[in-house]
């Protein structure tokens, strides 16, 4: 077995290239084996790093999402905000029944239109417990300018993200206008319900969307601005965040019918689904360079057994059984896709690891940004490593590799020693 592990190594170029006078061919086979290591390297290396930049991405924008938005939020409907305000506090015992939830607070939620002179801009505004509302958010930790205990009750107080305050052209201390969705019918037409807010903290969650889209008010002011329109419950925050969907369903067997339990994995489904999705199409593709290298691995090996019918048939000659020829080859096929592969698996969780440090310095070189705020959730490139899925990548690379090298050692296994001395 060490002889078939020497000569298969040689013909990979990893041991000693022989003797003088074949130097030129072996270099040869090296360069070409060289070439198929080298795009399996690549092929892996850049699957492992596309799918930890997408990991990253996902749990970058899950993190900052909920950093704002709740794990869990109980609708109450039939009711109005101010009956659901007053007994908020027995939903919120019942539901700490569950020794999952750490958190709850009251909450209105509703769509409205903020104006601030010829500007207008669509929110959502979101009316809390600024004494409570720590204990489902980070809101708090979020403020940039002031905090949230400066929203009193019925000081008509509004917090702004920072994305949306300098859409609207305010900051703190300005006033500008809220226009809730229901109002009433004259006869110049519909008129909107309007209240005048006044700017009193800024946030920044990091993610565009929210910071571009959400407001914060008092709830008792929202129950009374948003009268008959929005919902309104309470909020929960749970121990793991991805055991939301099983500990919603708990909740929702011990609350009354009227009650409606929603987790955030229902309510950002679409995306998720997306990213998921995403994330297997771009395995797919991206295992089509490893594919490919494979195949190069196989020509190359094809043609390592046609440039080596001399030796294989002097091998032969000298007492090599077919399988032991075949092993051969299959060493040098494995030398190859091993090599390549843990080459592959080492640069790309390098690059993976440091992809902060990595794409700052080129977006300084080349003088643009790979993420505009403007037009993605986050403002850089993040990644997040799995070792299972560097475990599959490798897994799969080795396999197709291995899969590459059956023919060849199969051809070199079926070659005559006398067909091929007679004809050299």
């Amino acid at each position: 077995m060490f002889y078939e592990f020497w000569i298969g190594a040689r013909y990979a170029g990893i041991a000693g290239l022989g003797r003088r006078a074949n130097k030129r061919k072996d270099r040869f086979v090296s360069f070409i084996a060289a070439s198929s290591m080298a795009g399996i390297a690549l092929g892996v290396a850049a699957l492992i790093i596309v799918l930890s930049v997408m990991n990253g991405f996902q749990t970058q924008v899950r993190d900052r999402m909920l950093s704002v938005l709740p794990h869990i939020e109980l609708y109450v409907s039939g009711s109005s905000h101010q009956d659901v305000l007053t007994h908020w506090q027995a939903l919120a015992d019942q539901a700490k029944h569950n020794t999952n939830v750490t958190g709850a607070a009251p909450f209105v939620a509703a769509q409205a239109m903020l104006a601030r002179g010829d500007r207008l801009s669509g929110v959502q505004v979101r009316g809390i417990d600024p004494t409570r509302d720590n204990e489902v958010s980070d809101v708090g930790k979020q403020m940039v300018v002031s905090q949230l205990s400066a929203l009193k009750e019925g000081g008509f107080g509004i917090v702004l993200g920072n994305q949306l305050a300098h859409a609207l052209g305010v900051t703190v201390g300005d006033s500008l206008m809220v226009l809730a969705p229901q109002g009433s019918i004259s006869p110049a037409g519909f008129t909107p319900r309007m209240r005048q807010f006044k700017v009193v903290g800024l946030y920044s969650s990091g993610h565009y969307e929210y910071d571009a889209s959400l407001a914060f008010i008092h709830y008792q002011d929202a129950a009374r601005v948003f009268r008959d329109s929005g919902n309104s419950g309470v909020r929960l925050r749970i121990k793991d965040m991805q055991k939301a969907p099983q500990v919603a369903a708990q909740i929702a067997q011990q609350m009354p019918a009227q009650v409606l339990v929603s987790d955030w994995t229902q309510n950002n489904r679409t995306w998720f689904a997306a990213v998921q999705t995403e994330k297997r199409m771009m395995f797919l593709i991206l295992t089509l360079i490893i594919a490919v290298a494979a195949f190069n691995l196989l020509s190359s090996l094809v043609m390592a057994v046609k440039d080596k019918r001399s030796d294989i048939a002097i091998l032969r000659s000298l007492g090599a059984t077919p399988r032991e020829i075949g092993r051969i080859f299959l060493v040098q096929g494995a030398i190859i896709g091993v090599l390549g592969t843990v080459i592959g698996v080492g640069l790309g969780a390098l690059v993976a690891y440091n992809v902060d440090v990595i794409v700052p310095f080129i977006e300084n070189l080349l003088g643009f940004e790979f993420l505009p705020q403007q037009i993605y959730f986050i403002s850089e490139l993040p990644s997040n490593p799995q070792i299972t899925d560097m475990a599959v990548i490798g897994v799969t690379s080795l396999v197709l590799a291995l899969l590459a090298t059956i023919y060849p050692s199969w051809r070199a296994s079926r070659l005559q020693p006398a067909q091929v001395l007679r004809h050299d």
